[in-house]
């Protein structure tokens, strides 16, 4: 490796009881990308939180090109030369490109914006790293992997010359994808230093040069990419073997469960257009599609806290209540997008969150009490099952991880109340099993273990005779889960074919609206 640009010594940070760095010492060469793996809560935002500055370490010290890096503070890491593009973009879709890449760029007290001398230095920075951009074009109306040029071009405007790179293809098409494999390249044979965080480690391996792991807070293992291979990784991140799911077809796929019948919704951050769906019993249809272009739309259509303005959707026969508690009963279960805002209230204890969707059911409340003990109980069973670690029932869900606050939430779907199997609720009308299950990026963000844990756990739902919706931007989990498979783009829906019908360029190609299967 060449002189390092980057070198964290003997960094150490605590919350509470919680270790999550224990001290690591990293380097990063010039022109090099290191790539930063981990399972979820192993430590790895933790770490570049204390390089950005957003955190300080309790203990260690930071060195960037030689000089040490003022703890704590994010002004000083990007005058260093630092730069950051998180997963979930930070852009305001109602500005231009330029007014992007400006905010806080310039000092409060400057009387007038310079703003053709922006605009220059911009379209120099983006020739030379190759990243074509309309300085002029509205945020908005960019496409997903455009809009991920602007956050890269917004980090290099400032000076950047190391970058993180936070889950930077989670959201990209196949193409897209390969357009930013071909930037990287490009800006690392220019001297850029890159770090390089992913739970694809098919991509790690393609794209960087070294790789770190992180583990319980600890550095295990350090090693050249063309010296190691995804299951060593695996191994090193969880520290077993991991058996991910192997493509299967349904076992028997039975009678229509829920049909959507040219249903259309009223505009907003998204819609759908005229989508016809059926969801059979015993099977897994995958929805694939760039975030953005109706997934929402339809996610909270069946969740029943969305109406439709056209068309009809029918469940097991009958109108879909367009109410979310009239559906738990009826056998519909959720795995929402977002699981800190909207799948669990992070100051609520897993006990709770365990038993928010069923709460009036007389196994966990009577005459206005909550049986605290059966829903304590409950939570238990679920953390026993689904593997959910980081705390007891009393925890506050916000404490776990987001692998075991996604298996929480997953648990919470799939299991039913101890009392349902002893009939206890045989007049109540709930379903034993789930009858629909719609799992919105159920693995999105997740380490390999985590990943494996919930596909699983979706197959055995779906062989237990459950019709399972999957809406994921990953392709690999759409092509490896889903017996059918549907586009959607702009708020259309294709047809859902056989998933043995695709091909990964042909379902990417109609991600972006083009090419054979486009909605």
């Amino acid at each position: 490796m060449s002189d390092p640009v980057l070198q964290l010594n003997h960094i150490s940070k605590r919350f509470g009881a919680l270790l999550a760095n224990d001290d690591i010492s990293l380097s990063l060469g010039a022109g090099e990308v290191l790539a930063l793996l981990g399972e979820n809560g192993a430590g790895k935002s933790t770490l570049v939180s204390i390089l950005f500055g957003h955190y300080t370490a309790d203990a260690g010290s930071i060195t960037v090109f030689g000089q040490p890096l003022p703890p704590g503070d994010p002004k000083a890491a990007l005058a260093a030369g630092i730069g950051m593009v998180h997963q979930h973009f930070t852009l305001a879709d109602n500005l231009s490109v330029l007014d992007n890449v400006m905010l806080g760029s310039e000092p409060l007290w400057q009387p007038l914006t310079r703003r053709q001398a922006a605009r220059e230095r911009l379209l120099a920075v983006a020739q030379r790293f190759g990243l074509g951009v309309d300085p002029e074009a509205l945020v908005g109306r960019l496409s997903v992997g455009e809009r991920q040029r602007v956050e890269i071009l917004k980090a290099l405007y400032r000076g950047a010359r190391i970058l993180i790179l936070d889950e930077p293809t989670a959201v990209l098409t196949p193409q897209e994808s390969e357009a930013l494999f071909d930037v990287l390249g490009q800006m690392v044979a220019q001297g850029l230093s890159i770090i390089f965080i992913s739970h694809k480690l098919g991509e790690v391996l393609r794209v960087s040069q070294r790789i770190a792991v992180l583990r319980a807070g600890r550095l295990v293992a350090e090693a050249r990419a063309a010296d190691t291979h995804q299951a060593q990784l695996a191994l090193w991140m969880v520290g077993h073997a991991v058996d991910a799911p192997q493509r299967r077809p349904a076992r028997s796929v039975g009678e229509p469960v829920c049909v959507l019948d040219a249903v259309s919704t009223a505009p907003a951050r998204e819609r759908l257009l005229h989508a016809s769906l059926s969801l059979h019993a015993g099977e897994i249809v995958a929805i694939a599609g760039v975030s953005g272009n109706g997934q929402v739309a339809l996610a909270e259509l069946l969740c029943g806290t969305r109406a439709a303005s056209a068309g009809q959707v029918r469940l097991l026969g009958s109108p879909l209540p367009a109410r979310p508690a009239q559906l738990v009963p009826l056998g519909v279960a959720r795995i929402p997008e977002d699981r800190h805002a909207v799948g669990v209230v992070g100051d609520l204890p897993v006990w709770e969150n365990a038993v928010a969707e069923r709460l009036r059911s007389p196994v966990f409340s009577r005459g206005g009490w909550v049986r605290r003990a059966a829903a304590r109980a409950h939570a238990d069973r679920i953390s026993r099952r689904f593997d959910v670690r980081g705390g007891g029932p009393g925890t506050p869900a916000r404490a776990l991880s987001g692998g075991n606050m996604q298996k929480l939430i997953l648990g919470r779907a799939l299991t039913q109340p101890e009392d349902l199997a002893t009939n206890t609720l045989a007049n109540s009308g709930a379903a034993p099993v789930p009858r629909l299950i719609v799992a919105h990026q159920p693995t999105w963000g997740l380490d390999i273990g985590a990943v494996a844990a919930v596909q699983a756990q979706l197959i055995a739902a779906r062989d237990a005779g459950a019709a399972v919706l999957l809406i994921s931007d990953d392709l690999d989990e759409v092509l490896t889960l889903g017996d059918r498979v549907a586009v959607i783009h702009a708020g259309r829906l294709g047809p859902a074919r056989p998933a043995t019908e695709w091909e990964r360029d042909a379902i990417g190609l109609a991600m972006a609206g083009l090419g054979e299967g486009a909605a």
